[in-house]
């Protein structure tokens, strides 16, 4: 189980990162703005569904490699920290682009969330995501590691599901005014690029002083 304190970092950077719109708030908005509120709630099912799936798997995977070696399991961890720095540089150099979204035929609710459930699953930067991110914030010396990294990904699908629907409701009314505000795309690039670089020079930092 991750230390109390571990836990409150963990859900500050997570919910920094999900206040900020990602790929997967750009579908919800431009289901939301398309066809309602109703298409919104059914497309957050199926991508947290997804995304809980990642987690299993990202700590299934992550586990057993900790298991054949704990150097092994560092090096993923640095390289992960690694590309979220490297992700952080391209979302902050990141050309602005006008992301207009189109209205997509009407779909029923269970069509919808297979959807937004099978964008999510067969993305595989979201995959890659969860190996970077989720192992930031676990440590060996607390106990299993796939415990760890269940309890956290299961926190951040949680945490997910609530921005995501929160997005959803508002989205209707007020999301084509944001995403066509060159400024609000501006700050939020900077916010989200500043996000992942802290969390990659972190795990870098203190992973050294523990040498």
């Amino acid at each position: 189980m991750p230390a109390l304190s571990t836990i409150a970092l963990f859900l500050l950077a997570a919910l920094g990162l999900l206040l900020i719109p990602g790929p997967s708030v750009l579908y919800i908005i431009t289901r939301s703005i398309a066809q309602g509120r109703r298409a919104g709630l059914a497309s957050v099912l199926g991508i947290e569904l997804a995304s809980l799936i990642h987690a299993i798997a990202a700590a299934l995977g992550l586990s057993a490699l900790l298991l054949t070696s704990a150097l092994a399991f560092s090096v993923v961890k640095y390289l992960g920290a690694a590309y979220l720095i490297c992700l952080g540089v391209r979302t902050l150099l990141a050309r602005e682009e006008n992301h207009q979204p189109l209205a997509p035929a009407p779909r029923s609710f269970s069509q919808l969330f297979a959807q937004g459930f099978l964008v999510n699953l067969l993305n595989p930067k979201t995959a890659l995501f969860f190996y970077a991110f989720l192992p930031q914030f676990v440590a060996p010396a607390h106990g299993a590691v796939v415990g760890q990294i269940l309890v956290l990904g299961a926190l951040y699908v949680l945490l997910a599901s609530c921005t995501d629907s929160l997005y959803a409701l508002l989205s209707s009314k007020v999301g084509t005014f944001l995403f066509r505000r060159a400024r609000f795309r501006r700050i939020q690039r900077y916010i989200t690029g500043s996000i992942y670089i802290a969390l990659g020079l972190t795990t870098a930092i203190a992973g050294s002083e523990k040498k």
